[in-house]
This record gives structure tokens, sequence and C-alpha cells, in this order.
């Protein structure tokens, strides 16, 4: 065990020269004084002094931030080892001093005055070397529309956050597209390869091709320079971006260029056919391989530059061709050595997700000859689901590859409320503790950002902490605190009963999914359990309300009522279909209709009212982001077409049905309040004619609401309508009554 400990220790040793560049100290300084004046103003910015000094990491080598200074009369110092590291601590100082938020739906930024003087210097160093952030599905969930704007906003929150890896994918398709041309495909060819721009995170792992495609021209052109900028702008922080880089999937068509090429095709993935699946994947020792390989990374860093990570994932969701080590280990030795004949101090970041997607596949052999084909020091693993099922404890800490362990934590861009918050505060350190452990970073790896912010609160600052959070009651209670602005007992209570319910999962369970009735298309079998009781929901939602008088002025307390309102009606959306399925199993014709009328005419449209009443939870925004990315007419309605497929249907035979489900003002009035509304009918006409139900043509007439909202092209606000707290308060009026008797 020893031998394999010094050996481990090699491997994180040269992971940690690999990355090289350490960027330039007063570059780094003034992009944190910049982001400074972005959050609070020029005013406020000017009592901050922000320097950064590799020297201050000298002994350790890890991001390290010093704080001092404040008071009456003195400027509050900010220093780091790094950009990231600064603003780090920035983000401290305001979190624990002055009592700041900083989120995705809105920031609580009301600086005392005068500025708290910090008692003693506080030196803090991160206990590894990564904070790592994304998923590969969080370009196409999140990200898809942005705009520069909203990416500056993003990477701010990054800084702030500690992130100091992450990925940087966009634009890699124009470089496919030079390659591909270069290789003697047509333009046709190519286009008929890339999905839409909503697909394109399954695209590059190699899931899906073609679906809901072309790329327009006008696409490439703008992902190249949004790609420029967002690379420009993180490297200003002293972050490392990941770049992509060649897995080994081709397009069909490679195959008329090379008749002689070997290449093996897939099986199909997620439901859909060859026509759109069944990827192409070249044969690790076909010449072909480091060729394309090594074409795409050198025309990839000749536009971008590099910062020596990349990463690839070959078999992700999909079952390699043969589970003899020998083809594994050449499979993955193959996309490392194209990566090394290009960029000799290459990382390969491989997401670890596939080694517990399907354990069945993937015995101890078989992750043997993936982890073993690379060099020690040049695999950065990412234990992708590590709060709920980590891999590290069966592997052997991946047998002496440096891993991250990452918080996945959200499916699909769910909302829904949803956390682990006990297994993610311990998770870290049992991790770091392993024996012969080779943790080198945590990570938040969601495939869909702006929900449930406390548990990415939670696990940032876990990024930066030793040891978990002695008590996470207290912690949440702080929390709220700082969210309002001001402490309210009300509200914290409210806090700690969401912290003991819905963020208290444990087990099976915590899969990030939302599954509830609301979001699904109807039948009589569906799942209502739920690991926690429903009456804490309940009453979280009457504490924040009767905290409304004193909090109402607060955004991000508004938002939350929206979203504990949200859950409210999601859980008695379970309690009325309860009561709907147990009076057709009964034949009751009058309670079924009492039920089935109160779920699909009044409790969803209200629900779609007090959505429309706060901008976060608006199709009408998602929608119009789309439409802002065209350059035509044409193109606004393709990509809006690509986003109302890819929140419901997912595929164009609702392939991967309400997978990125969304509980947004307008969906729920047009999407789910329809189909409930067609399993009431059908249920109470299948009782006054005395059939059975049938499910198969109740899924077929489904089917038919559901494309035709897909294809539709009705336009929804985009700007909120209605006061939340009037809205919520009727909604609660007259339903928290009955809640309560459940």
């Amino acid at each position: 065990m020893e031998a394999m400990g010094v050996t481990a220790a090699l491997g994180i040793l040269l992971l940690l020269t690999a990355g090289g560049s350490t960027g330039d100290e007063a570059r780094e300084a003034a992009a944190v004084r910049e982001l400074l004046v972005r959050l609070l103003g020029p005013g406020p910015a000017a009592a901050f002094s922000v320097s950064v000094e590799r020297s201050l990491a000298a002994d350790s080598g890890l991001d390290t931030y010093r704080l001092s200074g404040g008071g009456a009369r003195a400027r509050v110092q900010v220093l780091g080892s790094t950009g990231v590291a600064a603003a780090a601590g920035l983000h401290r100082y305001l979190r624990d001093f002055c009592g700041c938020h900083v989120a995705w739906s809105g920031s609580q930024l009301r600086l005392p005055q005068p500025l708290p003087a910090v008692p003693e210097e506080l030196t803090e160093a991160t206990p590894n070397r990564y904070r790592y952030y994304q998923n590969v599905c969080t370009q196409s969930y999140s990200f898809l529309w942005w705009d520069w704007a909203r990416w500056e906003q993003e990477i701010d929150w990054m800084a702030l956050n500690g992130i100091n890896l992450a990925l940087a994918w966009s634009g890699q398709e124009a470089i496919w597209q030079r390659v591909y041309l270069a290789l003697g495909l047509t333009q046709t060819e190519i286009d008929e390869y890339f999905t839409g721009p909503a697909f394109l995170a399954w695209g590059r792992m190699g899931n899906l091709h073609t679906w809901s495609g072309p790329l327009p021209p006008s696409w490439h052109l703008k992902q190249l320079y949004l790609q420029h900028r967002i690379l420009d702008r993180m490297r200003s922080f002293g972050m490392i971006p990941v770049l992509p880089a060649f897995a080994g999937h081709v397009p069909k068509a490679l195959t008329r260029v090379f008749p002689q090429v070997n290449v093996t095709q897939m099986g199909s993935w997620g439901h859909f056919n060859c026509s759109y699946s069944c990827s192409f994947l070249l044969a690790p020792e076909d010449p072909l391989f480091p060729l394309v390989g090594s074409l795409f990374l050198r025309e990839l860093t000749k536009e971008f530059g590099t910062d020596h990570i990349y990463g690839a994932d070959t078999f992700n969701e999909m079952q390699p061709p043969s589970s003899e080590p020998s083809y594994l280990a050449a499979a993955t030795a193959a996309v490392y050595q194209a990566m090394i004949a290009v960029d000799p101090d290459a990382v390969w970041l491989l997401q670890g997700w596939f080694f517990q997607h399907q354990p069945e596949f993937w015995g101890p052999a078989q992750v043997a000859a993936v982890l073993g084909a690379v060099p020690r020091g040049r695999l950065l693993v990412l234990d992708l689901f590590a709060e709920s099922q980590p891999v590290y404890v069966r592997t052997a800490s991946f047998q002496g590859q440096p891993f991250i362990w990452c918080m996945l934590h959200n499916f699909g861009g769910n909302h829904g409320l949803f956390g682990a918050l006990e297994s993610v505060n311990r998770g870290p350190t049992a991790a770091r503790h392993f024996p012969n452990s080779t943790m080198v970073g945590t990570g938040m790896a969601p495939e869909g950002i702006s929900q449930n912010e406390v548990v990415y609160a939670l696990m940032a600052e876990l990024g930066w902490r030793k040891d978990p959070v002695a008590d996470l009651g207290a912690w949440v209670t702080s929390f709220a605190a700082r969210r309002y602005g001001v402490s309210h007992g009300d509200a914290e209570a409210a806090w700690r009963l969401l912290l003991r319910s819905v963020y208290n999962c444990s087990g099976e369970e915590c899969r990030g999914h939302n599954h509830s009735p609301l979001v699904r298309r109807p039948s009589l079998q569906m799942v209502t359990t739920v690991w926690y009781n429903r009456s804490d929901v309940f009453e979280a939602w009457r504490l924040l309300l009767a905290a409304t008088p004193t909090l109402a002025s607060s955004p991000t307390f508004r938002y939350d009522l929206v979203d504990v309102t949200r859950q409210a009606v999601q859980e008695l959306v379970s309690l009325y279909y309860e009561e709907v399925r147990t009076a057709y199993l009964k034949k009751e014709l009058v309670p079924l209709t009492r039920a089935g009328g109160i779920l699909a005419y009044e409790l969803l449209p209200a629900l779609d009212q007090v959505l429309a009443s706060d901008r976060h939870f608006l199709l009408g925004s998602w929608l119009e982001q789309a439409r802002l990315a065209a350059v035509s007419e044409t193109e606004a309605h393709f990509y809006e077409q690509n986003s109302r497929y890819q929140l419901t249907l997912w595929g164009p035979e609702g392939n991967i049905l309400d997978y990125a489900n969304k509980q947004l003002a307008g969906l729920v009035a047009d999407y789910y309040a329809p189909r409930w509304r067609l399993f009431s009918e059908t249920l109470v006409e299948s009782l006054v004619q005395g059939v059975p139900f049938q499910q198969h043509q109740f899924d077929r007439n489904a089917f038919q609401l559901e494309q035709t909202f897909v294809l539709g092209t009705r336009s929804y606000p985009s700007q909120p309508e209605g006061d939340t707290v009037d809205l919520v308060k009727k909604l609660f009026l007259k339903y928290y009554p009955r809640a309560g008797s459940f």
C-alpha cells in the first residue's frame, strides 16, 4: 500500500506541473478590480485594495488569500496568490463580514458603512489544487443561448466562488467543420452530421448526430466570438479553461472519403434509432485516429491557445464494442496519444460517469484497463456523482490516477427543491482521508444551473474548507439572513424545515431528477412517494408567507417565495392525483370529477400565474433568448423549436420525454395542464362508458398535445406580470388548509 501511495503522489506531482502557465499577477489583480466595479459600482469598489502575489502560496502551492484592514478609515486589503484566490477572498469578506449574498437569482449587496474591519489578519488556503465547474450537459441545458453579457456574469460568479478549472467548449463545431472539410467531407455531409444547438452536448459525446440540425453558418461565427471572450476572461482571473479533444467519434461520411477506414457502429442511445444515434467509432489502431485527433487539436489550439487540460468522453452512456481489457486500453491510449502528439504537456480530463452508469459492464478489469492506459498524473478523473455514488471507493482511488470529488446534484436543469446536503457536507473530507487518496479537488457538475442555490453555496464553500460545516442548521440560518439582508425568525425557521426535508435526501432516491406527477405524462402507475414529510414543505411555505411584510422588498426573497410555492403546488398535485386514482379505481365518479377538475382547471392555472410574476420562471424568457441568438426570422423559428423540443419531447417521438422538465409560466398552462385535463376527462369517460382506461391510447392522444405545443408558434411574455405576494396569498388561502388535512 505504501508503494501505491508514493506512485499516486508522483502522479499528482505530474498533474500539478502539467498546468504550467500561472498567468500575469498584474492582469489577474486588474481582472478582480474590474469584477469589483461590476459587482458593487465604482464608489464602493474604491474601498477595496486588491493585489495578486504568487509568493503568498509559495509553501503549499495551493490557492491562498489574505484579508486585512477595513474599518472607519482603512481600505479592505485583499491579497491572493491568483486572481481566482483574490476573488474568493473578496467573496469571503462580503459574505462573512458584510452579510452579502451573490447568486444566480440575484444578489444582496447591502454594504454596511463603514465597512467592517477584519479583526485579525485572515489567511486561508484551499485544501486541494482544483475547484472544478460544469458538466458537458450544462452547455446545452443552461448556457445554450447566452450572449457575452450573461457569460460575463457567470465567469464573475465562478471567480467569486473560487472556481479555477472549468470547461470552455463553445465554438468547437466551427473547428471540426474546418477539419472535416480538410479531410474531404462536403459541407452538406457536415451539416447532416451536427445536431441542432439544443443537443450539441450529446453530439460532442458521440451519443447523437443530425437530430434537430443543421447548425446555421451564423452559429459558428457567434460561438467562435464568444469562445475567444470566454477564454480571455477566464485566463484573466488565472482560471484553467478545459478545451475539448478528439474522443474517437466520426461522421459516417468519413467512410466515403476513406473506404478502408476501420470503424465500428455503436448501439443506439436514449431511445433514438440509428437515424440520429448509433455513432461511428474509429478503431484505435486505424491510422486515421491520430491524424483526425491531431488535426483537430492543432487547429483548436492555433485558434484559442491552450492551458494543457483537455476533455474527451469516448464511452459516455454507450457500451464499448468489446469488454476485452486490451481493446479498452488501446481505445483509451489512442485518445491520449492524439493529445500529446500536439501538446506534450497534455492532461486528459475524463468524466467518470460511465464507470457508475453501467456497473455491470465496467468490472475491475475493464476499469483498470482504462485507468492504466494513461500515465499516472496525466488522467484527471471527475468522480461526477460522488455525493450519491462515489466511484473512488470501489476503484481504490481510481488506482492512483488523480480525481476530483464532484457533486452532480441536478439532472436536466429541472426545477424542484432537492439536495443531499449532509452527504455533500461530509463527502469531500471523507474522500480526502480515504486510504492512499488521490483526490486533487472538488467540483460542481450539474447538468443544469439556476436552481437550488443553497446547495451550490455550500459546495462552493466546501472547496475552501478542510473540514465539514459543523452545524448545517446554523449554516442554513445564516444563509437565509445573508440572502435576504436581514435576520427574520420565520424565514430562518422555514429554511431549517427545508434543510431537514427536501435538502436531506439520502440513499438510492437521491437522483436530482424531478419525477413529480406534475411534470410527467399522466398514468395510473405514477409514483408519488418522497423521502421527506410534505408537511415540512407546507409549513415552510406558511412561514415564508408570514415573513412577507418584512422581506417582500428583497428580490431573492420573492424568488424563494415563488420557488417554495411552486414546490408546495408540486406536492399538492401528487396528493390530488392520488385522490383521482383512488376515485377511479373505486369507480366513484363524483370524487374523480372533483379532484381531477381542481388539479387541472384550478391548481395548475393558479401555479402558472404565480410563476408568471417572476422573471426567472418565464417560458417567454427562454424562448426570447433563443430568438435573439438568430440573425433571421427563419433562424429564430428554428432556435425556438430547438428550445421547445428540449424542454418537452427531447426527440421527435418523445424519446427522452420530459427529462429536461421545467416549471415555467406558459409551459405549465399550455403543456402540463392540457395533459392533465385530457387525463381527467379520459378517466371520467372510461367510468361513464364502463370501459377500461387504455394507457396506450391515452399516450397517443397526449403525444398529439405535446407535439402541438412543440410545433406551435404562440409567443409568451418575457416580462413578469402580477404581484408575487398577492398571487401566493390567494393560492395559499385556497389550498393550505387542504394541505394541512393530508
